[in-house]
């Protein structure tokens, strides 16, 4: 009887260890056929397209007037009594009384009076208009 429990002690480790063989197989049996078309994917040879040329690029033409904003002239007139005095010559004439440059000035025209105010770099001052 001893060598009966041999045996099936010898029986019973083998059946133990034959799933764990079978499982491992199955996984290795699986593992395989994963890799299988990875490797087959990286043993084939890439077919490569002929090399293209590269295009020029297109560079559109600059257009130097469309780039600056363009300037309009402005003629700015008031008239009073049917006589009229242009905006650019009261300016003129404000910075001719002011008797400096300015960095900034202000003018308030009133006509019916003949007169022109302004504020110069905050200086406030006033001179005559003539309508002619």
């Amino acid at each position: 009887m001893a060598t009966t429990k041999k045996t099936t002690a010898k029986a019973a480790a083998t059946k133990e260890a034959a799933p764990e063989k079978e499982t491992a197989v199955k996984a290795a049996a699986k593992t395989e056929k994963a890799e299988a078309p990875k490797a087959a994917a990286k043993k084939a040879p890439a077919k490569k397209a002929p090399a293209k040329k590269a295009a020029p690029k297109k560079v559109a033409p600059k257009k130097p007037a469309a780039a600056k904003a363009v300037e309009t002239k402005v003629n700015f007139f008031v008239e009073f009594g049917g006589v009229q005095v242009s905006i650019d010559e009261v300016v003129s004439n404000v910075k001719a009384t002011y008797g400096k440059d300015a960095k900034e000035i202000a003018v308030y025209l009133k006509p019916e009076e003949s007169k022109a105010y302004f504020v110069a770099d905050g200086e406030e001052k006033e001179m005559d208009v003539f309508f002619c």
